[in-house]
């Protein structure tokens, strides 16, 4: 697979083929999407396949309940309600993804990233293979009635819904905004010389201009980046790496006030991290994805130039020989429930 092209080519899609999506691709594509995801430890996901028709309508239905029972409802042609429970149902193939409660929002951030990322690989896979697919969170379909549908417990949080299908027509590709206009960069103490072999300014952002083709609703673009370097750059980011070669970028997301949106664009920067994660590894360069304890303490995110209404998504340690988690021993492991 040629990364930096899929990645660059992958549509959402909203319309699909009538073929049948068989639930052996499905596991297979998840399994490869799990084993693209490196961490230090297990990620804790859980994902529910709706794969006949009958699951898919009854989905459906779960969905529409709070509308229906809302004064809204009222309001929206039954046209628009029928479409959409068409549209659901006809979608060859639904996986709605789900991360596992953390016992503190550090561990709940790794789940949910580590899902979010999950999904991005699978969207990536399932491009080179035909398959279209559209990612989608709304909270006019949030209620007890699908909640329970799902079977979501107490804590754990839904990262989005895929509907899956092959597609025949590709839509045309939407802009995105140069890395170089949404970059800073802060020098923590003396400035080191990095040769080409590292990772220079101009690499980071030549790899940065290719992630940033990830899904995002509206196209909000919601990413900021900050290069972080100089000789004392590990000891000011809490890193247990000191290797002065090294440099970090700090992957920065913008929290609108709304919360729907702000688990929409934290999503999408995920994807952003998971892309550029491919992308450097596709270039034979190591990358390390840290979520550390102090980005919640406002204190220090101000002396990194975080703004007010944002946040520190990740910390990506750039360069070394030692920063690639040993995931070989570890199989991938699917919580995959079929209906």
């Amino acid at each position: 697979m040629n990364i930096s092209n899929v990645i660059r080519e992958r549509r959402s899609i909203r319309r699909y083929k009538k073929a049948p999506v068989e639930q052996e691709l499905i596991v297979s594509l998840l399994s490869k999407a799990v084993s693209w995801y490196e961490s230090e430890g297990t990620p804790h996901w859980r994902c529910v396949h709706y794969g006949t028709l009958d699951a898919r309508q009854k989905l459906a239905e779960s969905m529409l309940t709070k509308v229906k029972e809302s004064n809204l409802g009222k309001i929206i042609p039954s046209k628009m309600t029928e479409f959409f429970r068409k549209q659901m149902a006809n979608s060859p193939a639904i996986l709605i993804f789900i991360a596992e409660a953390g016992e503190n929002q550090r561990q709940s951030d790794e789940n949910y990233a580590a899902v979010c990322s999950i999904m991005q690989n699978f969207q990536l896979l399932g491009w080179e293979q035909g398959l279209g697919m559209l990612w989608f969170t709304d909270p006019l379909v949030y209620s007890e009635t699908f909640f329970k549908t799902i079977g979501l417990q107490k804590g754990e949080r839904l990262a989005g819904i895929l509907n899956i299908g092959y597609f025949e027509k590709i839509p045309r590709a939407r802009k995105r905004t140069p890395a170089e206009k949404k970059w800073a960069t802060i020098t923590c103490g003396n400035n080191i010389h990095l040769d080409d072999s590292h990772f220079s300014s101009q690499l980071c952002l030549d790899i940065l201009n290719g992630a940033v083709w990830a899904p995002n609703d509206g196209l909000r673009e919601p990413w900021r980046f900050i290069h972080v370097t100089g000789d004392q750059a590990a000891e000011k980011l809490q890193t247990s790496y000191h290797d002065i070669s090294r440099t970090y970028l700090l992957v920065v997301a913008t929290e609108e006030a709304d919360l729907h949106k702000q688990e929409e664009d934290y999503a999408a920067v995920c994807c952003v991290v998971q892309n550029f994660r491919l992308l450097a590894k596709s270039k034979k360069l190591n990358v390390r994805c840290v979520i550390p304890e102090w980005i919640y303490d406002q204190k220090q995110c101000k002396v990194f130039g975080i703004r007010a209404q944002e946040r520190v998504v990740a910390m990506l340690e750039l360069g070394g020989e030692d920063l690639y988690f040993n995931t070989a021993s570890h199989s991938p492991k699917l919580n995959i429930t079929h209906l």
